[in-house]
Order: C-alpha cells, then structure tokens, then sequence
C-alpha cells in the first residue's frame, strides 16, 4: 500500500472501487476457496501444483483486497464543483498547444486510480500531470516524459 493517504478521487471513483472490492470480495474470494478445497481433495499437498497455485492466488487477493479497504477508508471525495477555477487542479480539463508541432489537446488531471489513457484522463502523479499541475492558462511548461521533451502552453481550464 502506498501509504501517502488521503486519496483524493471523484464519488464516481470511490464508488468503482468499491464495486471492485465487493467483486474481489463476494466472487473471487468464494472462487479461490473452492479451488482450494478442491485441490486438497486431490489429496498429498506437498507435491500438489494446483493446491500451491491456488494458495499463491489466495495472497494476492487478500493484498489487493487490503489495499482497496484502505484506499477507500482514507479517500477524501473531491467534488468537481467545488476545484479551483482558473488553475490546472485535480479534475481540471487542461486545454495545451504543443510549441513544437502546433497539435492542440486537452487532458483531465486526475487521481491515480482514475487514470484512463484513451479518455486523456492523466494521473495527477504522471510527468505530464505533475508538469501542468499548479499552472494557469498562458503559462509555459517544459516536462520532460520518456519519448523526449514536450514544450506544452496552457490554453484554457475548465
């Protein structure tokens, strides 16, 4: 777990974790049991490559269930009303123009756990995120990402 609580997301993304959670909880977790169950009927668990690979799996969902308990016990629900006006903040659609190419795009900074690439939904901890985070429109921001250098100018917020 990462540690560095509060997670600051939307009620949408609080709310999809706790759908995964639940999921993990009431279908996976029933699921990995009877595997487990399973393999032990096949009797000596020493040498028992499904009781062993069931086991493994059991711990990884166990891990992953603490860690959505905890990041949905210490997620603080940011409203989209109630961000900042004016300046790239967490949910602010930042409308850049590449000095380089001319290429106009818009991206949305948001938490980690709501990153989604094809929707231009940027972490808040990304290169880009943590480049534009702060800023105001007119601004001039280099960040430097693993393909190069982007000499981005903020356009708009919204």
């Amino acid at each position: 777990m990462d540690g560095a609580g509060p997670f600051y997301m939307s009620e949408e993304g609080h709310e999809k974790l706790r759908a995964e959670l639940h999921k993990l909880k009431y279908v996976s977790r029933p699921e990995i049991v009877g595997q487990i169950k399973h393999a032990r009927e096949l009797g000596d668990l020493s040498e028992n490559a499904e009781y062993h690979a069931a086991k493994e799996a059991q711990t990884y969902l166990e891990r992953a269930i603490a860690e959505l308990e905890y990041k949905i016990a210490h997620a603080k629900i940011v409203k989209r009303d109630d961000v900042a006006k004016g300046k790239a903040y967490l949910f602010a659609r930042v409308t850049v123009v590449d000095l380089d190419d001319d290429e106009e795009e818009v991206f949305t900074l948001v938490p980690p756990e709501e990153t989604d690439p094809d929707q231009n939904h940027i972490s808040i901890r990304s290169p880009i995120g943590q480049g534009l985070l702060g800023k105001n429109i007119g601004d001039q921001v280099q960040i430097t990402i693993p393909a190069g250098t982007l000499n981005l100018k903020i356009i708009n917020i919204e």
